[in-house]
């Protein structure tokens, strides 16, 4: 099993941002604070996961309260040349268990990062822990990706998922456990052969919509909202993906 603090290291870290592209566009970060923001109100709001400050850095810009939980040491040291502790404080430690505060008025995990915890057992702790965090009422937010094994070809247990010039992404099945590694294939841009390429590996437990409500259910949340995306948009059974709002019914 691989190590979640080798995973996200110095080298992961300093490569992470990529200011203005990719996750860090606008576009795709404009939405996610606007919703955010909304759904915390008046009160502070915790990201598990919070890693180089992504989402919590422009929350903060826009007037809310915001703390954090991070497991790696390196993320926490790239989001502190970035934000200091006295305006987003962070706690080190596991999302499942770490302790950050209480009476949140919004708890938040984005950009599929429960998968990577890798039990179901796991995955049901971080609910509770997210419900440890908030005051009665609150709010978790949750977005993932859902499972795509419709485009697995009898007999294969790998998908492209992404082929562009220098980058290959191959997602590998183990349907059993609900397992799916991410091989990401670079190309050094220097060699024009392409005889060299350089990988690294993700792993993830890929979660059913239904299963993510049932945990939630465990917890003591009820669905409140489901949405293929920032922007609101209807969830079907055609979405690769969903952002979840979970309220906290019982304590």
């Amino acid at each position: 099993m691989i190590n979640q603090q080798q995973l996200w290291d110095d080298e992961t870290a300093r490569k992470y941002d990529t200011p203005g592209e990719g996750m860090f566009a606008p576009e795709v970060l404009g939405p996610t604070v606007e919703v955010l923001s909304e759904l915390a109100g008046d009160g502070p709001a915790i990201e598990f996961a919070i890693g180089t400050g992504r989402v919590a850095i422009p929350l903060s810009e826009a007037g809310v309260q915001v703390s954090g939980i991070e497991l790696s040491h390196a993320m926490i040291s790239r989001l502190r040349e970035k934000a200091s502790e006295r305006n987003i404080p962070v706690v080190q430690g596991d999302m499942t268990e770490a302790l950050a505060g209480e009476n949140f008025s919004l708890a938040f995990l984005v950009f599929n990062t429960i998968a990577n915890l890798l039990t179901q057992d796991d995955q049901v702790r971080c609910f509770q822990n997210a419900a440890r965090h908030l005051a009665p009422g609150g709010r978790f937010v949750i977005e993932l990706w859902v499972p795509q094994l419709r485009s697995l070809s009898p007999g294969h247990g790998g998908t492209v998922e992404e082929s562009e010039p220098g980058y290959l992404l191959v997602d590998t099945y183990d349907v059993l456990n609900q397992h799916v590694i991410s091989h990401h294939v670079r190309f050094a841009p220097e060699l024009a052969d392409g005889q060299e390429a350089r990988i690294g590996r993700t792993p993830h437990r890929y979660v059913w919509p239904s299963e993510l409500d049932l945990m939630a259910r465990l917890a003591g949340f009820e669905l409140e909202s489901r949405w293929a995306d920032w922007d609101g948009s209807e969830f079907t059974g055609e979405s690769r993906s969903h952002v979840s709002v979970y309220r906290l019914t019982s304590p």
